[in-house]
């Protein structure tokens, strides 16, 4: 995501469901061409005038204070940082050890809409634990507007987002009521892109859901993976699912346990409902795969 041009982090931060389309235009106007090159931009990533819409939330969307849930905010010391985390739970728990999920965010940090998600881990008999990628700057909530959000996240660093993961995987596996052998990681657009990066150097994690996860995996970095990877990509996110063939065939030929998914007819951020690329049906499924997934590999 650092290497977008501004009109490129507006038309992602909109796809995100960080403002509305005539926000969008508004913002794409300050630049020269910019409302031309914002349509080619929504167009490459499959959003186009029939998805320009004001969203619901998901069916099955889990909001704060659920019954059968509890949730709070953790805090922990991670290599040279304070971090912070978002963490839910099935209320009561059942008796022995649950499966932990780490959630990781998009290139806004810990917004609601994810925290909504590691609700709905919760909700399928997980602990879910989402990490703010923007500890190391005081936390998303530190950056009200979605730019600055974005202008943050664009601060941080590879080798920080790492280690920032490697603290948090450590954290989940010392909660009382976690199997610390019995961790997946599930992450959306840049999130899963740093999956991508975390998978190579992290053997123990168990199972990891990857949706439209960029940038892809350097292909002399898979060899190493050992974890099973649901990998969910979009048909009309041309430019990026057009990256997943070369990685497909290296994992196959290696050997590696691999699913992967193109849903027909959607576009880029399909499964964020906050967002106007939103798809209930396609969201709806990769979300059932992404649970099937974590049952097969974290509860056998």
């Amino acid at each position: 995501m650092h290497d977008q041009n501004p009109i490129e982090e507006l038309v992602h931060l909109y796809v995100d469901g960080a403002f509305s389309r005539r926000e969008l235009m508004a913002r794409l106007s300050k630049y020269a061409g910019g409302t031309a090159a914002g349509a080619v931009a929504l167009a490459e990533l499959g959003v186009g005038e029939a998805e320009a819409q004001i969203v619901g939330r998901a069916v099955n969307s889990v909001p704060e204070g659920a019954p059968g849930i509890q949730t709070r905010t953790v805090t922990f010391t991670g290599q040279g940082a304070k971090l912070i985390a978002y963490m839910a739970w099935p209320d009561p728990l059942p008796p022995g050890k649950l499966p932990g999920v780490m959630v990781i965010h998009e290139n806004r940090g810990l917004v609601d809409h994810i925290k909504d998600v590691t609700r709905r881990v919760a909700k399928a008999g997980y602990v879910g634990l989402a990490i703010d990628l923007l500890s190391r700057q005081g936390g998303t909530d530190q950056f009200t507007d979605a730019t600055a959000q974005s202008a943050a996240y664009n601060r941080t660093n590879v080798v920080e987002r790492w280690q920032d993961m490697v603290s948090t995987l450590d954290y989940l596996k010392h909660v009382d009521f976690v199997r610390f052998d019995r961790i997946g990681v599930v992450g959306f657009c840049a999130g899963g892109g740093n999956i991508w990066s975390f998978l190579p150097t992290v053997p123990e994690l168990a199972a990891a859901s990857i949706f439209y996860g960029t940038p892809t995996p350097p292909l002399d970095q898979i060899t190493t993976i050992k974890t099973p990877v649901l990998a969910n990509y979009a048909e009309l996110d041309r430019t990026l699912s057009l990256r997943m063939p070369d990685v497909m065939t290296t994992m196959l030929t290696q050997q590696k346990t691999l699913s992967f998914r193109l849903y027909e007819g959607v576009g880029h951020a399909f499964h964020n409902d906050t967002g106007p690329a939103y798809n209930e049906a396609a969201a709806l499924d990769a979300w059932g795969q992404t649970m099937a997934w974590f049952d097969k590999f974290l509860r056998r």
